[in-house]
């Protein structure tokens, strides 16, 4: 935990904050705080800053705070993720609000097992769970949007094109270089990440059908090399090779 996230809740007055579960115990036992002791904290969806600590007791402690630094500037990539399972997505959710991404959409695709809509990890507390984690980590403030969409072809139809719109929409589909004038490849190309979409699809992969229409919509797909990754690595893996480049 490098940054210490504070709610609206914590706040006793507007300078003084009361921490108590998860972040009291990591500041009691990891961080050993004392009286006096100066961490770095920040409000969600607001400013950061520096927390005092100004009082302990035996299950929570006090912080004097002064927010008055901006969070790191956002990487302005729309992630659209096929459902993966339960536990992939809580480590696509945190590398996503790790890496500064504040847009995801959660998109249902033919491989993709229906039963998972039903998984706990859809619930809200679940998904902002995970994104905190990644804000901590990366010590960012700005919580990301997820929106879940459970119809891919409207979706794709009534929406994606105007989401799109003025931006490049990049498929990521192993083995699709295939002569296609829509393909394009990561050792070739250095798109920049203030204009993206990156669509990650299933596991199994996304079927013709759905390419056809993604390619309709205004999308190119992306040639990522001739290994294989898994769905988790290919944010981490695209972005790292955007910004190398940009």
């Amino acid at each position: 935990m490098n940054l210490i996230l504070l709610h609206d809740s914590d706040f006793i007055n507007p300078s003084r904050v009361r921490l108590s579960g998860r972040r009291f115990s990591h500041i009691q036992d990891i961080l050993k705080a004392e009286c006096g002791q100066i961490l770095t904290v920040g409000k969600i969806n607001g400013f950061m800053g520096q927390g005092t600590v100004v009082s302990q007791k035996a299950d929570s402690i006090e912080l004097e705070v002064k927010l008055d630094n901006k969070p790191p500037q956002a990487l302005a990539l729309t992630l659209i993720l096929a459902l993966p399972r339960p536990p992939m997505l809580k480590r696509i959710l945190f590398s996503a609000a790790m890496l500064g991404v504040k847009k995801i959409i959660i998109l249902n695709f033919n491989r993709v097992e229906k039963g998972l809509w039903n998984s706990s990890s859809l619930r809200p507390e679940a998904i902002e769970e995970q994104l905190v984690l990644g804000l901590e980590q990366a010590k960012d403030t700005i919580m990301p949007e997820v929106i879940i969409k459970k119809k891919f072809k409207p979706f794709i139809q009534d929406e994606l094109p105007a989401l799109i719109k003025g931006k490049q929409a990049l498929v990521a589909h192993p083995g699709s270089n295939k002569g296609d004038g829509h393909i394009l490849s990561l050792n070739k190309m250095c798109p920049s990440p203030l204009l993206t979409t990156l669509i990650v699809g299933p596991e199994g992969g996304i079927i013709d059908h759905e390419i056809e229409l993604l390619k309709a919509a205004g999308c190119q797909t992306l040639d990522l090399g001739p290994r294989i990754l898994r769905t988790e690595y290919v944010l981490p893996y695209v972005v790292g090779r955007l910004l190398e480049f940009s």
